[in-house]
């Protein structure tokens, strides 16, 4: 088992030369701020999703100051369609504070760089082992899958205690030669067989470069790994959404708390009933209602069932809290996924 889990890093390095992924457009740098956007947005997103919104975030923030400089709104307007907003809030307040407490750079260790808010364990590592060389292992969704295949590892991953013991082990497994140079290798090539080989579903496992010894490949299936039993509890919710429009298409909307539910989004006046809705609207204006119909919208834990109701109103009426949105203004804003939905024709 010493001799399998010591050569295990540096077979993944030599594999990450000749076939793992060179194109990607944070790649081919040690840029921990490229990095470390990239890794943020790459949370709970595919790579395709994420390539589009990282050339935007780079060419209108160039630089963590030019970040950390911005204001709130077109920080969430940027990411809007990318979902999970709180990293967008997360990257932005890490942003000010490596410019306030670090004079504008980086820390260079998983430690250090997990004080800064959003910067999990893993992302800490990413960033400090791809930038700095730093040895010390990740362990994301794709790692942990070409780990509990390769090692049989068949406890479970909902317990914390078992994942902590994976961790451990993980940091057992990193390169053994050249370890400075070879780690941004290694942590880019696990990333790599665990996207484009060792697959949730139909794994290549005869093009990966573990395979020989792989348990799970022995046993004749992978996909039992990684073993984890525990399921989201999901809920339901019903909403209410007033969309308030005037003739020329300016859109009603307040801005939301900067906790809870799209916290700091622009977004539709939402209610728990439709009787609530009504009594928001001036009396004159509550026979115009119109329901649309209903739609779901499927957040991490729960599923949000939509009932939008349209209203056409003068713009000098004003309804409590918010305030008129331009047709020109409002795609720019940072609007929750079915919001935007709502408003785009």
């Amino acid at each position: 088992m010493t001799t399998k889990i010591t050569s295990f890093g540096d077979t993944v390095v030599a594999w990450q030369k000749k076939h793992g992924r060179h194109d990607l457009p944070w790649q081919n740098t040690q840029d921990p701020y490229a990095v470390w956007l990239s890794e943020i947005m790459l949370q709970q997103t595919q790579v395709v999703t994420v390539r589009e919104y990282f050339a935007r975030f780079m060419q209108r923030f160039p630089t963590v100051a030019d970040l950390a400089a911005a204001h709130q709104d077109e920080v969430l307007g940027l990411w809007s369609g990318l979902g999970y907003y709180s990293r967008a809030r997360n990257m932005h307040r890490a942003a000010q504070e490596v410019v306030a407490l670090h004079g504008g750079v980086f820390p260079r260790s998983a430690e250090a760089l997990q004080t800064l808010p959003g910067i999990g364990r893993s992302t800490a590592a990413a960033v400090a082992s791809l930038c700095f060389g730093e040895p010390i292992a990740i362990l994301d969704g794709n790692v942990k899958r070409v780990l509990t295949r390769y090692l049989g590892f068949t406890d479970d991953l909902a317990s914390s205690r078992v994942e902590k013991d994976l961790w451990a082990t993980a940091q057992t497994m990193l390169p053994q030669c050249d370890v400075t140079n070879a780690m941004p290798r290694y942590t880019q090539g696990i990333m790599d067989l665990g996207a484009t080989v060792c697959t949730p579903k139909k794994p290549r496992c005869e093009q990966c470069p573990l395979s020989v010894a792989c348990v799970a490949k022995a046993q004749g299936q992978p996909e039992l790994y990684p073993v984890k039993t525990r399921k989201l509890k999901r809920s339901s919710e019903q909403l209410w959404v007033l969309q308030a429009q005037t003739a020329k298409h300016d859109v009603w909307l307040i801005q939301r708390p900067q906790t809870g539910v799209w916290a700091g989004l622009y977004c539709l006046p939402v209610f728990e009933s439709f009787s609530a809705l009504q009594a928001a609207v001036p009396l004159k204006y509550q026979a115009q209602l119109g329901e649309g119909a209903v739609f779901k919208h499927v957040l991490t834990h729960k599923d949000l069932h939509i009932h939008p109701v349209q209203l056409v109103l003068p713009k000098t009426v004003k309804l409590e809290n918010g305030q008129w949105v331009s047709a020109t203004e409002w795609p720019g804003l940072g609007l929750p996924a079915p919001v935007r939905k709502l408003l785009t024709p």
